[in-house]
């Protein structure tokens, strides 16, 4: 199944909702950063929130980061979105090893801990709006549902799932996003309640093989859904070597000086998709003469 995200309204437009299922692009993600597999399961998870929240923009050049930073041994996870639902992101601990939770579940909330979501929405403004919230569980998918309560005050419910192979490869990936709207009336809110409580996990969900509309389908169940728009997502980073010469341009001389006085090629890797650059000794010193004049 290709990667895409639905987004829909339901009980005439007091619901507005959002599926994906984000297989491929977790499991790149996981080629890229050899990540184990909960570190793969939280990454996979906000990389998929991003591709939804993404298609949230309204401007071309609109651009989203999730960061989630924790006392937990990952440590931390960024992740950014453009409006085309294109994401990419890291963990700053990819190889950690934990065992299951108390529900044999991978443990991504003790992978993470306590700590801090903050949301950056770069809309082309002066300054981009953030908005931060404690993390209330680690699972992310809780922490993104009191995040929209609390800092946007849009009563909302996330689900997210990542389900592994036995080899550690990606088998299912995905999640939704639903939305109450200001004037959404108590017997659809009673309604979309009973349906979460009774609902099953988003992995298994996942495990059988149905698809984001199918996903809302369950969620909305009894519910007038309306599907609107169709959006292709993939992991997509934007990074090239004229990007990491600004960067390395940007430590300044004195950085640059002692790259060029250990005498050999230096090697840069993108944090967002590891790819790796290489820069000669010659190279460097272009980039100081640049670093000179800025």
């Amino acid at each position: 199944m290709k990667d895409y995200i639905v987004r829909a309204t339901a009980a005439g437009a007091q619901i507005r909702a959002f599926a994906a299922t984000t297989r491929n692009l977790v499991e790149q993600a996981r080629e890229a950063h050899g990540t184990s597999p909960v570190a793969t399961a939280a990454l996979g998870r906000l990389l998929t929130a991003g591709a939804m929240m993404g298609t949230m923009l309204k401007g071309e050049k609109d651009l989203l980061t999730l960061q989630m930073k924790g006392d937990g041994p990952i440590h931390g996870i960024t992740v950014t979105a453009d409006s085309l639902a294109r994401v990419k992101g890291y963990v700053d601990y990819p190889g950690v090893m934990l065992p299951p939770n108390g529900l044999g579940k991978l443990d991504v909330g003790g992978a993470i801990g306590n700590g801090m979501l903050t949301v950056i929405r770069d809309l082309g403004l002066k300054e981009p709006y953030v908005g931060q919230t404690i993390l209330q569980t680690g699972e992310i998918a809780e922490d993104l549902t009191y995040y929209f309560a609390a800092s946007e005050q849009i009563p909302s419910t996330v689900g997210l799932g990542v389900l592994m192979e036995k080899d550690n490869t990606v088998k299912r990936a995905g999640g939704f996003i639903i939305q109450l709207m200001p004037f959404a009336e108590d017997e659809i809110i009673e309604k979309l309640e009973e349906n979460l409580k009774k609902m099953p996990s988003v992995t298994s969900i996942l495990d059988e093989g149905k698809s984001p509309e199918e996903l809302l389908a369950v969620v909305l169940d009894g519910i007038e859904l309306e599907i609107t728009d169709t959006v292709s997502t993939k992991f997509y980073c934007n990074c090239d070597k004229k990007r990491i010469e600004k960067a390395i341009i940007s430590i300044g001389e004195k950085d640059i000086r002692e790259m060029i006085e250990e005498g050999r090629e230096i090697e840069v890797k993108c944090h967002f998709c590891n790819s790796a650059y290489s820069f000669s000794v010659e190279e460097l010193k272009e980039l100081l003469k640049k670093a000179k004049h800025r």
